[in-house]
Order: structure tokens, then C-alpha cells, then sequence
């Protein structure tokens, strides 16, 4: 599944995974934003990763918040950027599978 969000004013942010057995898998965040330290695009997808399908966009992102060092820096992006991304690419899903 795909998913994309621009930020207002920002960057863009691509979101590609899974779902398996209800839950995110082979989460790959990307785009065309910063982050310092490069690990911090590690730490979101592992923040992603094994969370709800179902989660609402405020719990993803909580969980990319949460996932980050405090000391990590986003430009053009945003936790809650990556979080509409997610659901972008579920509804995707969703309507799949309703065809």
C-alpha cells in the first residue's frame, strides 16, 4: 500500500507497507523532507511498525512522537504528517478491498 501527504507549506511524505494479520508491516517512510540524525527515519518506521491497521491518526502519531529522540529535528515534516500519510495508504486498502 501507498500513501502520500504534502505538508502545508512543508515537504513531502511517501509511506509504503503491509498489513498482516491487522497489523502495519514493511513500513518504509520516505520523501523529500530532512531529518537529523539520519536514524531518525529508522526510528519512525520502527515506530510504525506491528501498530493497528485500525489505529487512528492521533495513536500514529503519538507513536512517531514518541518513537523519536527527544533530540531529533524534522524539516518539513511532521509526526502527524506521517501519521495522515499512513492512513492515506490504508484507505487505499479499504478500498481494494471493497471491489
Amino acid at each position: 500500500m501507498h500513501g502520500e501527504y504534502k505538508e502545508p507549506g512543508g515537504k513531502l511524505v511517501v509511506v509504503d507497507l503491509t498489513v498482516e494479520e491487522g497489523r502495519l508491516r514493511r513500513v518504509q517512510v520516505s520523501g523529500d523532507f530532512f531529518l537529523e540524525p539520519d536514524s531518525s527515519l529508522d526510528a519512525i518506521n520502527r515506530a510504525l511498525e506491528g501498530l493497528p491497521a485500525d489505529s487512528s491518526e492521533d495513536q500514529l502519531a503519538t507513536a512517531v512522537a514518541e518513537g523519536l529522540d527527544p533530540a531529533a529535528h524534522l524539516y518539513g515534516i511532521s509526526a502527524r504528517g506521517v501519521a495522515v500519510a499512513v492512513r492515506r495508504a490504508l484507505a487505499v486498502e479499504g478500498t481494494e478491498d471493497r471491489a
